[in-house]
């Protein structure tokens, strides 16, 4: 089956992406070089194309790669007591060049060898002493014009894989595939994007801008991929300490602390650019810690930084990352300090070397760097971090050809050729609704998408069997209104339930709209925006309590949402409610000592919402949009008000509510992240309408719910909550030679609840058993392994306090999935 789906998910990407016409315009070589007489790897061995600068050295197995436009006819060999070699190559070609060097046989005169410190040592200790003068983050202000191209590969064609039935029909691509210099894996590009932006920033007050000026992206114009492709260039800092690659904090090789995890080596001198550095390779000193393998240049004067490459260790506890090589060339700006110039990124996704992947590839280049320039004032005055207008898509070839940092291969070119023809073909039309299907939950019909698919069957104590068929509205319909509805039946109460709604945008980036809905559905009250939907066949599977707790609601939502700019939004919202009772939950009061029954209850709420996230990432949709996060803290604010006798409300009521979250790096130890959430009601209502506390009645681990909590356990009407987990990221378990292999990573994790219940509340409604108030912290902690078959985080969780309650459980095991690298 995984083949089978990687096959479809390949044939998806190329539709996606419209794959190109590629010739290799590029010299490619790999090889390793070993010792004639002894075949042991040579590490540190000279390797150059005869008249020129471009060349490299084998890494610690003696493994080597090399990729320029500008090669010689020749390769030469040189190493210290081996005879030098020179082997001739085919220039725009891959090949491989293994080499076995012979020694010189030349007798050495005695060397004594006295005890010191290692050469390597002294000049990194230079360059950790004059790390505040080399830094760049130490300038107050600078602008630069920044050009970025992506590209991406589908990897590990092999001929058996290509013989596949399922390819029948697109032979014809794999007649432009190319081999990797750095992996030896074949691949066929499809996707290539070019970004040029100009970039400012200033220190004192804070502000950063990028104006994008041109962007071509493979024959797509889509405004997100834009965004997420023009502010890729990855402020990569040498000199940190830490290094993040996908969010994992990497000891970098110049590190205060770099010899306690490094063995450095002094390998080379030589000028460049005029600039006389030295070099030094370096390797991890322990297995499956965050490090990487490589070398870098230093100039010999300043200290700094001139050049290095960096590669992830083979066993790194990072996922569906097989390879990562980085390299990074910096020149002196002004005779001040030393700007980078040039990056390269090339990174493998794979499950495993034998399996198909895909090739992420990033090249920036830096022009017309100023130090300290004089800002204009409005530079950092517009609302949107991240500037563009829709002529940024349409310039002309002639503009690309001079705007270009450099000349771009015919390769290249031809990936934005399209190739119309292959997304005519039925069986590849299939393929992508079957990925699209998979991933949204809806099936694609014209101008109709049919679905959630996931919830067209499930099973509760109130309405038993229950069917439900909902759909929505496709982009090919309209995209700047989508419309959806739903018809559900119980066979169990014999109840039709029904909904339907709009969404209308004025634009979406900035996103601007607003929209209606009304639905009369069954809820549950207090379950978390994390949890499954409450027809979800998931839901009603993994019970572990009966699921009866749920009530009825006809509801009529409106709304109007502005995002001022990136991160940082509002929404107004409308809410006209009615809750009716069930057999299993219902609204009682005394009334002279007897007990009454109430019909429903009322409400018209009117709330404000204001979302900010500093520097938060988004992925775009026409109408769907998900979040891609920030190393800053997320903070949500909650403004409603209740009218009483607005369309028939009964209560009258204010409620805020307000929630920090946030993660950061503590390396080595992993990452910690946390979630504060602080709320308050004032005046007086019915248990239904008051903080219903978030539980969890199945097996699945909920992120935003207490785990060990039942429905309808705790209400409040002021609280405050802590959820905290700490991921160690194997720091642990990478110790166990048995354990390493599997990448398992461990995490720990708490939540505290306390809140406090006005008796004017408690006694409007009768509460359900064992309903009731806090009279002291709700606790509950956990421990965990996450990363099982990379996907899979299972739990135990104790239930710390409030151990007495009826039907509680004290302690458990939950599971869930979750992708992290």
């Amino acid at each position: 089956m995984l083949n089978r789906f990687q096959k479809i998910f390949f044939l998806v990407s190329l539709l996606i992406f419209n794959v190109g016409i590629i010739f290799s315009q590029t010299t490619k070589i790999r090889g390793k070089i070993i010792d004639a007489s002894t075949n042991e790897p040579l590490p540190f061995v000279n390797i150059s194309f005869k008249g020129t600068q471009i060349g490299t050295i084998t890494d610690f197995n003696g493994d080597y790669f090399l990729e320029t436009r500008t090669p010689s006819d020749s390769l030469i060999f040189s190493y210290l007591g081996f005879k030098p070699k020179t082997f001739g190559v085919q220039k725009m070609r891959y090949q491989e060049l293994n080499v076995k060097m012979e020694s010189d046989n030349i007798n050495l005169g005695e060397v004594i060898v006295l005890p010191g410190e290692n050469p390597a040592h002294i000049l990194l200790d230079k360059i950790i002493t004059n790390k505040e003068i080399n830094d760049p983050d130490r300038l107050t202000s600078y602008q630069y014009e920044v050009y970025s191209k992506i590209e991406i590969d589908v990897n590990n064609l092999d001929e058996e894989y290509k013989n596949q039935r399922v390819f029948k029909n697109f032979q014809f691509i794999f007649d432009y595939v190319d081999t990797s210099a750095i992996t030896g894996k074949s691949y066929l590009p499809v996707f290539i994007s070019e970004t040029l932006s100009d970039y400012y920033f200033n220190r004192n007050p804070r502000g950063e801008k990028e104006e994008i000026k041109a962007s071509k992206i493979s024959g797509l114009t889509n405004e997100s991929v834009s965004q997420l492709t023009g502010n890729l260039y990855q402020n990569i800092n040498i000199y940190n300490n830490y290094i993040n690659i996908f969010e994992k904090g990497f000891i970098s090789p110049v590190a205060n602390f770099g010899k306690a995890y490094y063995k450095y080596y002094l390998v080379d001198s030589m000028y460049l650019d005029n600039q006389w550095c030295y070099q030094i390779s370096f390797k991890p000193k322990r297995k499956q810690e965050p490090t990487f393998t490589g070398d870098f240049w230093v100039h010999d004067t300043t200290f700094a930084i001139k050049k290095v490459q960096v590669r992830i260790a083979k066993d790194a506890n990072i996922n569906l990352v097989n390879d990562l090589v980085a390299s990074y060339e910096y020149e002196r700006v002004n005779n001040l300090v030393w700007f980078m110039k040039k990056e390269n990124i090339f990174v493998d996704f794979n499950l495993s070397d034998k399996q198909v992947g895909f090739f992420g590839k990033k090249t920036t280049s830096y022009k017309n760097i100023v130090i300290e320039p004089k800002l204009k004032d409005d530079i950092f005055k517009l609302s949107q971090n991240i500037i563009l207008d829709d002529s940024i898509y349409h310039k002309s070839d002639e503009f690309w050809r001079v705007a270009r940092h450099e000349e771009i291969s015919k390769k290249e070119e031809a990936i934005y050729t399209m190739v119309d023809s292959i997304r005519e073909v039925p069986v590849f039309k299939t393929f992508t609704d079957l990925i699209m299907m998979f991933y949204t939950g809806y099936k694609v019909f014209g101008n109709f998408e049919f679905g959630p698919y996931y919830t067209m069957y499930s099973f509760n104590d109130l309405e038993g069997n229950r069917f439900r068929l909902g759909g929505r509205t496709s982009n090919a319909f309209s995209t700047k209104i989508m419309f959806d509805g739903f018809l559900a039946y119980g066979t169990k109460d014999q109840k039709f339930k029904y909904g339907g709604g709009f969404v209308y945008l004025f634009s979406v980036l900035p996103k601007n709209g607003f929209g209606a809905s009304y639905k009369y559905d069954v809820e549950q009250l207090g379950q978390s925006q994390n949890a499954f939907m409450e027809d979800n066949i998931l839901s009603s599977v993994l019970r572990r309590n009966p699921n009866n707790k749920l009530s009825m609601v006809s509801q009529i939502d409106c709304h109007y949402e502005k995002e001022w700019f990136q991160g940082f939004s509002n929404k107004i919202s409308f809410s006209h409610r009615t809750l009716t009772p069930t057999r299993f939950i219902s609204f009682d009061k005394i009334v002279s000592n007897e007990t009454v029954s109430i019909e429903n209850l009322t409400t018209s709420e009117l709330t404000l919402s204001t979302h900010f996230a500093y520097k938060e990432k988004i992925l775009t949709g026409k109408f769907e949009r998900t979040s891609l996060g920030t190393k800053y803290p997320v903070l949500n604010l909650h403004l409603t008000a209740g009218i009483k006798d607005f369309f028939g409300s009964d209560y009258h009521y204010e409620k805020i509510n307000f929630n920090i979250r946030h993660w950061f790096n503590v390396n080595p130890f992993g990452y910690f992240k946390y979630l504060v959430d602080v709320g308050k009601i004032f005046g007086n209502i019915p248990y239904p309408l008051l903080q219903l506390h978030e539980g969890n009645e199945t097996y699945a681990f909920d992120e935003y719910s207490f785990n060990m909590m039942n429905y309808y356990e705790f209400v409040s009407d002021q609280y405050i909550s802590l959820d905290m987990e700490h991921h160690f990221e194997g720091f642990f378990l990478n110790h166990f030679p048995l354990l390493r292999k599997l990448k398992w990573r461990e995490v720990v994790s708490t939540k505290i609840l306390y809140g406090t219940l006005r008796d004017e509340n408690r006694n409007i409604l009768i509460f359900p058993e064992p309903l009731d108030g806090l009279s002291k912290p709700y606790m509950e902690a956990g421990v965990g392994i996450e990363n099982i078959l990379k996907l899979i985080r299972i739990d135990a969780l104790w239930r710390l306090s409030y151990l007495d309650n009826p039907d509680i459980p004290k302690f458990g095991i939950r599971a869930g999935l979750q992708f992290t690298f």
